[in-house]
């Protein structure tokens, strides 16, 4: 069941403000109490990373959490695209690292370590094949792995002045949640290696300049237009959305025949939709097609 919530006056649903005043989910729990706080309004599931007091560092519950919320979503007919975002100003600090400074479990063998976090950064891959938009709101600083899960959206915005960075190896670490894939796929292995081994701060304006976000806009304007940005998403055709999605990523990784194939598999597939006919129509009758994602 999703926790379905509502913003205080003021808010918008994709960028919930520090101190947004929730009504009670409709199991009577309090959704502040959670780690990570699920909104379904207007075909937009909202996933707000909430541990405000740790920058939304990614604890072992909140990465469990967003797992299961993601695979959902996924089947969830109501959902045409997700947001993620971060509670308090901030994105995601990335791992936590006072716990990483407590020490590691003994108990677990060095394979159960790796299976173990290796199935926490499921989430990097299910934003990123989602067949639905997925769009990164980015209120504040997002570093390591949280920087990894913007990445991982199809669509990133932040506020300006907001900064990222990689953050691993100032902590003696390499990556994870993709981080390296992601950082080669959308600025090149060589600016990859200097993201990763320099960790720069970057201002949400370096980030826009080297494709690490879409969109910037102004803290006095970043709820409204993010919102906006989002909601023309998940106002468009989910199933055209969703092929181009696929289309797009097994381009990224395959040769010229078979994204063609791909295409017209397809393109075919979305000739039969509501949606397609709805725009035929909408066109020969000069007007604005109203899409509902069939």
């Amino acid at each position: 069941m999703h926790a379905i919530v509502s913003h205080a006056p003021g808010t918008v649903g994709c960028a919930p403000r520090a101190d947004a005043k929730f009504e009670r989910t409709r199991t009577e729990e309090n959704t502040m109490d959670k780690v990570l706080i699920e909104d379904l309004r207007d075909g937009v599931l909202t996933l707000t990373m909430n541990r405000p007091e740790a920058r939304n560092a990614l604890s072992l519950e909140m990465s469990e959490l967003l797992n299961d919320a993601l695979r959902r979503a996924q089947t969830d007919r109501n959902v045409r695209a997700v947001v993620l975002t971060g509670a308090g100003g901030a994105f995601c600090a990335g791992g936590d690292v006072k716990s990483m400074a407590a020490g590691r479990d003994v108990t677990q063998t060095f394979e159960q370590r790796v299976e173990s976090l290796r199935s926490r950064a499921e989430a990097s891959r299910m934003l990123h094949e989602l067949a639905k938009p997925t769009i990164a709101v980015i209120p504040g600083a997002a570093a390591g792995a949280g920087l990894a899960l913007a990445m991982a959206c199809d669509f990133r915005v932040a506020v300006a002045g907001a900064k990222l960075t990689v953050a691993f190896a100032k902590v003696g670490l390499s990556g994870d949640y993709g981080a390296s894939y992601f950082l080669t796929k959308i600025v090149g292995p060589s600016k990859a290696l200097e993201l990763l081994m320099l960790s720069p701060l970057l201002s949400a304006e370096d980030a826009l300049g080297l494709g690490l976000v879409h969109r910037v806009f102004p803290a006095e304007q970043f709820a409204a237009q993010s919102a906006a940005f989002v909601s023309a998403l998940a106002s468009g055709p989910s199933v055209a959305f969703g092929n181009i999605k696929q289309n797009v990523n097994l381009a990224a990784v395959s040769d010229l025949r078979t994204s063609i194939d791909s295409e017209a598999t397809h393109q075919v597939r979305c000739m039969s939709t509501a949606d397609h006919a709805e725009a035929a129509k909408a066109f020969v009758e000069k007007r604005a097609p109203k899409f509902t994602g069939a």
